[in-house]
């Protein structure tokens, strides 16, 4: 996959995730994903694999702080008894 592709989809993708997250519309990247289809399947594949890539990481990101915090806050209630 050419730079330029892969460059133009991080940033296309970087952007939907902002507006999604405004909006509260997490469906938006498949409506972004139709409209570069209808124009470039290869920009599409590269958009959608950086979508779910960002979106994977963000699941990961809070499981991993969740289950920081939650070792954290029994610490803390072992260490007050």
């Amino acid at each position: 996959m050419s730079d330029t592709i892969t460059s133009l989809a991080s940033k296309l993708a970087e952007d939907t995730l902002k507006v999604m997250d405004e909006t509260g519309d997490d469906r938006f990247f498949m409506q972004v994903s139709e409209l570069l289809g209808a124009s470039s399947q290869s920009l599409e594949e590269a958009f959608l694999t950086e979508v779910r890539v960002r979106l994977a990481e963000r699941q990961a990101r809070q499981f991993v702080i969740k289950r920081l915090t939650d070792h954290r806050s029994k610490v803390k209630a072992i260490e007050k008894q």
